[in-house]
């Protein structure tokens, strides 16, 4: 349906120049005025449940900003200087905005949506019934479903950002997202899950399933109707022994270096130092047995 866009953003990519022609130009903005519609999307849902990436719709989303220019915009007595504008005709589109929150031109917002002070990057998607609250942030080319909550702090990774070939953050239909989450690198989270307050993902984040009788690992992406909360798993790290290994092996090796500075040395004390050699070797080894004997310690440092 958009193959003649899809080829002209894919030249455009491979030959950079081109960017400089009308015709590419105009593909570029239709591309973003259909994504604003919401009549294409970076990333979409299939019927067997799974979602198709449509990487050419990033890429015309990257190549709109150098041919853009920056430009003031006024909102009431708010002022913008930048290369993308707001969105407008909220009205008209049926979607109730609460000041100050932004949207960027280019983020799809369906009739029914609910924007608290928050901040929608381009490319993103939010479906109906969708709550953004209070400082969230819908990063760009994230995709939103129905009747979600997104509350504080809610990312979705970026599309100059994100490795191409990878998909957007995907939050699917009746999600709740607790205040203070975050989620990027192409997260997936299904359908009904809750997030609850403070949870981190990326995309290398152990999700932790339990409730089996053995636990089930996820990366980059939370099982349906799950409920995830913040927690940490107990981890033997042998940093200790390595470095008392390692303490041992360089006294030794110190002793071993004086003794033979000694011995070339061939001065008439030679029975006094065999004994500080002795001392040493003692030391060391009280010491590597974490029994720090004040005396030896400070004879130690004193005699070398």
């Amino acid at each position: 349906m958009y193959e003649d866009l899809r080829k002209e953003v894919e030249l455009v990519w491979e030959n950079h120049d081109h960017i400089r022609t009308d015709q590419a130009k105009l593909a570029i903005r239709k591309i973003i005025s259909l994504v604003d519609e919401g009549k294409l999307r970076v990333c979409e849902p299939q019927q067997d449940g799974s979602w198709k990436l449509n990487e050419w719709v990033k890429k015309a989303i990257v190549l709109y900003f150098p041919i853009q220019h920056i430009e003031t915009t006024e909102a009431g007595p708010m002022e913008y200087n930048d290369k993308i504008p707001l969105k407008t005709g909220y009205d008209r589109l049926g979607i109730r905005v609460v000041p100050p929150a932004v949207a960027r031109y280019g983020a799809y917002i369906a009739p029914g949506a609910i924007l608290m002070p928050s901040y929608v990057n381009i490319g993103a998607y939010v479906d109906s019934g969708t709550l953004v609250d209070t400082w969230a942030t819908v990063g760009s080319c994230a995709q939103i479903g129905k009747k979600t909550c997104t509350s504080v702090a809610v990312s979705g990774s970026a599309a100059y950002s994100n490795r191409f070939g990878g998909a957007p953050v995907i939050i699917e239909d009746g999600c709740f997202i607790g205040s203070r989450c975050i989620v990027v690198e192409g997260v997936h989270v299904h359908k009904e899950a809750v997030l609850g307050a403070g949870v981190t993902i990326t995309g290398s984040t152990k999700i932790v399933d339990v409730t089996g009788p053995e636990p089930v690992i996820y990366h980059g992406e939370v099982p349906e109707r799950s409920v995830v909360i913040p927690g940490t798993m107990p981890k033997k790290i042998p940093g200790r022994r390595i470095w008392r290994t390692l303490r041992a092996d360089y006294r030794k090796t110190q002793s071993l270096n004086r003794c033979e500075n000694h011995t070339e040395r061939r001065t008439p004390h030679i029975q006094y130092r065999s004994l500080i050699v002795l001392l040493s070797y003692i030391n060391g080894a009280l010491l590597t047995h974490r029994r720090r004997d004040p005396f030896f310690v400070l004879f130690y440092s004193f005699t070398y």
